[in-house]
């Protein structure tokens, strides 16, 4: 979906808004640490904090700020994550498309490429050096997206560890010709996994 000229630079301007906020919140490094991500992540992808929301953005108040940003560099959507355990857990741009997070990824990535339920567990699984692209839900996969993984020798597919990751891992087996399908433990997220016991568990545990 083609973006117009002034939403793209809202866009921007809140991501770099947000970003800058993050600077000022300890609380929020302090969330992003005990997740195991670190400040080069957070900078990589633009992480940010909404302190104060820009015109518009009041629902998003006390929530972490993830851009979605194209392999050029454009800002083309933003979610919000909560912090706590209160609330819906992310919330989307009223209207805004559903995208794919970390499109770069599917530049850097040369044989395998690994598709997670979340752009926490996108991120994590990137920044321990495997390239992943991050679906906003469990039933965020769009259809037309399974084109993009047509030229990769192994695309595995990373579901969580709860029914709602079970019904993710069917969708993408049909949509994804030829994809590996894996399922985590029980209650677990690679997030959960890496913040736990570490890098080398989530390589064990992504792996087959």
């Amino acid at each position: 979906m083609l973006l117009s000229k002034s939403l793209r630079k809202q866009l921007e301007e809140s991501a770099s808004a947000y970003q800058a906020a993050l600077r000022d919140a300890p609380h929020v490094h302090q969330y992003l640490q005990g997740r195991g991500i670190t400040g080069e992540t957070a900078l990589s992808y633009r992480l940010g904090y909404v302190a104060q929301a820009l015109p518009g953005d009041g629902d998003y108040v006390g929530r972490l700020a993830i851009p979605y940003i194209t392999a050029d560099g454009s800002v083309v959507d933003v979610r919000y994550r909560a912090l706590s355990d209160s609330g819906p857990k992310y919330l989307s741009r009223p209207g805004a498309p559903t995208r794919l997070f970390s499109v770069k990824s599917l530049l850097r990535a040369s044989e395998t490429i690994y598709i997670t339920e979340g752009e926490i567990d996108a991120l994590t699984l990137n920044q321990i050096g495997l390239p992943a692209v991050g679906v906003p839900g469990a039933n965020g996969f769009q259809q037309h997206w399974s084109l993009l993984f047509g030229d990769f020798d192994s695309v595995k597919v990373i579901c969580d560890g709860d029914s709602a990751g079970r019904d993710f891992g069917k969708r993408l087996a049909q949509e994804i010709e030829g994809s590996t399908i894996i399922h985590l433990p029980d209650g677990m997220d690679v997030n959960e996994i890496y913040a736990s016991e570490g890098e080398e568990a989530v390589r064990q545990a992504v792996t087959a």
